[in-house]
């Protein structure tokens, strides 16, 4: 649609439902990685990107549901590893190791060097 066009003078009234952006969608489903209890997410667009996220959340232990637009996250126990198949189709993925070092410590970044292949993101992690 280029252009609505309004006709008549009257007030426009009414509701429309804006959905979540990806761009901050992703890194809150990575968030829940922080934390034990479980995390309620509204308003998640349904994008390829943020299936890819929560198949990776899956793939590091955590329970995820998804319904109309609600995630639900719990995350009581993590891994650090997951595959690589899943982690290279999504660039954000990046996005779930900073939760990944803040709950698990450095532990976690061997696995990540080994199966992160960009050059730029292993770099960045070489004083960790």
């Amino acid at each position: 649609m280029d252009k609505i066009i309004v006709h008549g003078g009257r007030a426009l009234a009414g509701t429309v439902k804006i959905s979540g952006s990806k761009n901050s969608a992703l890194p809150i489903l990575a968030a829940t990685l922080l934390t034990k209890e479980p995390c309620v997410i509204h308003r998640v667009p349904d994008l390829s990107d943020v299936h890819y996220m929560l198949q990776i959340l899956n793939h590091l232990g955590a329970e995820v549901e998804r319904a109309s637009g609600v995630v639900t996250v719990k995350a009581e126990k993590v891994s650090t590893v997951a595959p690589y198949d899943v982690v290279r189709k999504m660039r954000a993925s990046v996005c779930v190791l900073g939760p990944l070092l803040g709950r698990e410590g450095g532990d976690c970044l061997s696995t990540w060097r080994v199966r992160h292949r960009r050059s730029s993101d292993r770099s960045a992690l070489a004083g960790f």
